[in-house]
């Protein structure tokens, strides 16, 4: 047998699949996976996109960006509650998420999260990694 790294094609995303939900259901467990993206827009124009993903019963916030221009002006924070508000009461037990410190550690402590712990990057300190979670 040989290891080699690849580009992972749609049959191997497909065969990843299978083989976890065969495993999660021997377990009697639902991975539930939905990716998800949540805009801010008016007409035209995009000021702030949030994706994530739903997994078994938790809400994962991939990322969240807006536009330089149109910071501190609560988009961000309305899209982490439009999130919130989405997935509340429907089964989920929480929402998480990860951000380095040069990112939003203290955004993310305005809209209620708690942090859980900080993997220290040894390098780089900027690059220190702040995993987050808020309870429904």
């Amino acid at each position: 047998m040989q290891i080699q790294k690849t580009m992972c094609s749609e049959i191997l995303e497909n065969q990843v699949n299978r083989i976890l939900d065969e495993y999660e259901e021997a377990y009697d467990i639902s991975c539930n996976y939905q990716p998800f993206c949540f805009i801010a827009a008016e007409k035209e124009t995009t000021y702030g996109i949030l994706t994530g993903y739903t997994c078994f019963s938790e809400v994962y916030i991939d990322d969240l960006a807006v536009e330089e221009a149109y910071r501190r002006r609560g988009i961000g924070s309305a899209l982490v509650a439009a999130v919130e508000e989405h997935f509340r009461d429907h089964g989920f037990d929480n929402i998480n998420l990860c951000t380095n410190a040069f990112q939003a550690p203290g955004f993310y402590e305005k809209c209620g999260f708690t942090l859980e712990f900080v993997r220290r990057n040894r390098t780089d300190p900027k690059l220190d990694k702040y995993f987050y979670v808020k309870y429904f």
